[in-house]
Order: C-alpha cells, then structure tokens, then sequence
C-alpha cells in the first residue's frame, strides 16, 4: 500500500487537487496517470468526466477500480502510455505528483501528447525544489527525506520553474497556464531550525522568486515550437500572507545597522570630499606661495648682485682718492721744502686738478 491517500476537498483553494480540477473542462475524457486509489479521479466523475486510470499499485489500483472507466497497472519505467492506450483518445492527461518518481519525464510526456484529441492538454502538478523551506534546510546543511511532501524518499527527479518549463518544451508542450500552491518557507513539513541561521536569511529567502511556491500545477497544449510560446505568469492559488515574525524582526534590525552604517559612510564620504578639496585649495596656494618666494628670490639676487657692484666703484673711487690725497701730501711736502711761497698758487691747482682726475676715474 502507497502513502499517498487523501480526499479531495475542492473548498481548499490552495491544494494542487482544486487546481487540477478548475485546468479539467467538465465532461471531458481524461486519463489519469498515478492514479493511486482513485481519489482525484472520483472527483473528476463527480464533474461528469469519464476517468480511466494507470497504476503500479495494484492494491491502491483496486480501490480505484470502481470509479474508472478503464484501469490499467502499468509502470511507467517499463511501458509508454501509447502502448498502452489509443492515440487521440483524452481531451486530458494528468500527471498529479507523478513526473518526479518517472525515470524518463520527458519521454512520459511525449507519450501523454500522443494520445490527446485535438485541442487537449497535458496537466501536470509537481514539487518545486527551490521552495524556501529547501534553500534553508540546504543552508543548514541539510537534506532529510520523508514519507511524503517535499523531500519524498521516492522522488527520483527534482524541478524547478526553469527545469520544468524546459522539461515540457522537450516533450514539444507548450505550457499556457501556470498555477501553484503556496507555503511559507517555514511552514512546511520539512523541520527548519531557523535560530541558527544568520538573522536576515529566512527574510532574503521569502524574497526570492518562487520560493514560496510549494507545487506548480501547468496547463500545456502540443506545439511544434514550444519555445516560440511565451511562459505565462505564475498564479498563486492564494494571497500568501507574509508573516511577521522574530526573523521579521531581525532583518529589520539588522536593515536599520546597514543603513546607519551607510548614513555614516556618506557622511565621512562628504567629510573626506570637503577635506580633499580644502587639501587641493591649500596646495594651489602654496604652489602660488613657492612662485612668488621664487620671484622675490631672484630680486633679492639681483638686488645683491647690484649692492656688490656699487661697493667695488666705493672701494675704487675710495682707492683713487686715496691716491690722490696721497699726492697732494708729497706736493705740500715739496712746498715745505723748498721754501717757495711764489709757486704755492700753481702747485695748488696742480692739487686740485689731480684730485678731480682721481674722482674721474
């Protein structure tokens, strides 16, 4: 016997089941593959669907007998779904929670598309492993299968939104509709010690793209260039309220520190502008100041230069005064001697011209 028994209750909006059956037109002719005890298909024939089944449960299998159309016990790893059933047959093929434990997705969904009538479609409902509740049990270092849910021991394939776009364009499905389920990181069944992460992490991954998405439910039609079809957007089931916890509580402390801290970085930003413009004033300045010291250096030479040659014409015209005070002594000795008073006019103008040619020269 699986574990994967459950009701349908289609008053819960945000259960991959409720998805499913909205993507199901009323009365269509739909297979269901996994179809486990048959939960999902009596859901469908209550809708006024004609339901057949496939199985590797034989005892789950049984349960759903009743409610099928046709039921086959098949696995999927060993037989394609278009050997099993008629092309064109279903205006739907399901794979509720099913791709994840196929060995070859891809090659399923190519099966699936073969057997749909014109304007059919594939479903497809599946764990996103980028939820958030898994980057933080990764953070922690952690990986720890379950029974059931995220990280089911029996998942073989993991998918993310990218993967899973890329796994059905590879089956040359294009998906039209994109839903999904939704869940807090922490508040799912798989256990996080968030205490040991750093404050601000539980915050940055809630922020994430998908990281609230619990399971994607798509809608894909046959196309021969699925890559030419745009992706349509994701659809929550539900308006996910952000909690505001401790870990709310954190991050935003630690938001407030990181803008503190960059309100100081832009003060001393300014500081050390205001500073280096008055350091770049100050040298200009004292740039301006070396010139003009060189200036009056070079005055101040010239100056001297001149002040050295004056004092050579006073030491030389000193010379040549002394010279000539030198002889008229000797003449006024000459006089002395010989007693001539009748020469002393002459001798004095001799005096005197020799003392005009010694200021002269």
């Amino acid at each position: 016997m699986s574990f994967y028994k459950t009701v349908v209750d289609t008053a819960v909006r945000n259960s991959s089941h409720s998805i499913i059956l909205d993507l199901v037109p009323a009365g269509s002719t739909v297979l269901d593959v996994g179809c486990a005890s048959g939960y999902l298909a009596r859901a469908l024939v209550e809708r006024g669907c004609t339901v057949s089944g496939v199985e590797y449960d034989a005892a789950d299998a049984e349960e759903a007998r009743d409610v099928l159309e046709r039921l086959e016990i098949a696995d999927l790893n060993a037989r394609a779904l278009d050997d099993i059933f008629e092309p064109g047959t279903f205006d739907a093929v399901v794979f509720g929670d099913v791709l994840e434990h196929v060995l070859d997705p891809a090659a399923a969904l190519r099966s699936a598309r073969a057997l749909l009538r014109p304007g059919g479609a594939v479903i497809v409902s599946i764990p996103n492993v980028a939820h958030g509740a898994l980057r933080l049990s990764l953070l922690l270092g952690e990986w720890d299968y379950q029974d059931t849910g995220l990280l089911d021991r029996t998942h073989i394939r993991f998918y993310t939104h990218d993967s899973l776009v890329g796994l059905l364009r590879s089956a040359g499905l294009a998906p039209t509709e994109i839903h999904a389920t939704v869940f807090d990181p922490l508040g799912t069944e798989v256990p996080i010690d968030a205490g040991r992460l750093p404050a601000p992490v539980v915050e940055w991954v809630r922020d994430q793209p998908h990281a609230s998405v619990y399971q994607f439910v798509l809608r894909a039609e046959p196309s021969e260039d699925p890559a030419a079809v745009e992706v349509p957007d994701v659809r929550p089931a539900v308006q996910l309220e952000r909690p505001h916890d401790e870990h709310t509580r954190r991050a935003e402390e630690v938001q407030a520190l990181v803008e503190a801290a960059s309100s100081d970085a832009q003060t001393q930003a300014t500081t050390i502008t205001d500073l280096r413009h008055r350091l770049m004033t100050s040298r200009d300045h004292a740039i301006g100041a070396e010139a003009e010291l060189g200036v009056a250096r070079r005055e101040l030479e010239w100056a001297h230069a001149e002040i050295g040659k004056a004092q050579a014409d006073a030491i030389d015209a000193h010379a040549r005064l002394r010279a000539a005070l030198d002889e008229v002594t000797a003449l006024r000795q000459q006089m002395r001697r010989a007693h001539l008073l009748g020469p002393i006019v002459p001798i004095g103008r001799r005096v005197k011209a020799a003392a005009r040619r010694a200021v002269r020269g």
